[in-house]
């Protein structure tokens, strides 16, 4: 659904773009990832047809951005991070004007217009003009808008940007449905919790270049190089240490001021039953034992190590 080759833009000596190269198939969730100024937006740009590459090529629903830019205008909803909205309109009349230019008629549109605001939770705002809208409301709406045509690609750039943490959730919400719906998204943000549970695939990218591009299960397992169990138990805390790290299958321990136990186990050991069964046998009961979960924060701050200093 999109696919990039050597993509690159430059203004004078500096690259916005260099080389990125990237593929996506349809139904895939990509977080684009990376600081401010990394180069996101002007990818997102490029493929929305809106900004020529200086060189590179780029396909969109199989569709070249320099021989069929109009094609893939029909084929995508883009949405920027920052937009204008009209504030003498309501919002049926917004989102009517837009189906409109999509050349949506008659009674269609208005189906088309009430499913969206339905889909983006604003069927109770129809009504209400655009200017009385908060800012999540607002993104809501944008969003809406964007959906309008049934597009196959969705280029969404710092949706959640500005918003407070309960429109963020909501919009976290909305991209999982639309993911449900089988819509190929791009999804930039800076925000890294903000991508983690909705993306099966993740780009990090820094100062044009991308560091990264993989299946955010195979980031995950690039940081962890060993299993860490997160551990509490009831009785002897130093016993229970003893035990564990006598164990061959461990490396090393930590105990932290709350009684947690981390439990490091050597590098080639995948395979733990062993150590409840043990304590368990040892007579303590086992108030926690869990895998430690890598985010994708914790991710970032690994692979981009001595990378984006």
């Amino acid at each position: 659904m999109i696919e990039t080759r050597d993509l690159t833009k430059k203004y004078g000596e500096l690259f916005a773009v260099k080389s990125l190269n990237l593929k996506l198939d349809k139904g895939d969730v990509f977080g684009f990832i990376g600081p401010n100024g990394a180069g996101k937006t002007t990818t997102m740009r490029i493929l929305a047809t809106l900004l020529n590459p200086s060189w590179g090529e780029a396909y969109v629903c199989g569709q070249s951005i320099y021989k069929n830019p109009k094609e893939i205008r029909r084929s995508i909803g883009y949405m920027p991070d920052f937009f204008g909205v009209y504030d003498d309109m309501k919002v049926i009349e917004y989102l009517e004007f837009f189906a409109a230019c999509y050349r949506i008629k008659g009674p269609a549109r208005r189906k088309v217009c009430d499913d969206v605001l339905e889909l983006v939770d604003l069927g109770y705002k129809r009504d209400a003009f655009v200017t009385s809208l908060s800012r999540g409301m607002t993104q809501r709406l944008g969003l809406a808008r964007v959906l309008l045509h049934d597009p196959q690609v969705l280029l969404l750039d710092e949706p959640a940007s500005g918003l407070d943490p309960r429109a963020r959730i909501e919009i976290r919400g909305l991209l999982k449905e639309l993911r449900g719906m089988g819509k190929t998204i791009m999804v930039s943000s800076h925000i890294l919790p903000e991508l983690a549970d909705i993306c099966n695939k993740v780009g990090i990218i820094e100062r044009g270049e991308l560091l990264v591009n993989s299946d955010v299960a195979d980031v995950m397992r690039q940081v962890r190089s060993s299993i860490v169990l997160k551990i509490q138990v009831s009785g002897e805390i130093d016993r229970a240490c003893k035990l564990l790290s006598d164990h061959p299958s461990v490396e090393r321990i930590e105990t932290s001021p709350t009684g947690e136990i981390s439990v490091v186990l050597r590098p080639e050991i995948v395979e733990y039953s062993e150590l409840p069964t043990m304590l368990i046998g040892a007579g303590f009961q086992l108030k926690l034992f869990k895998p430690e979960e890598i985010n994708l924060e914790t991710a970032f701050m690994e692979l981009t190590k001595g990378i984006t200093a």
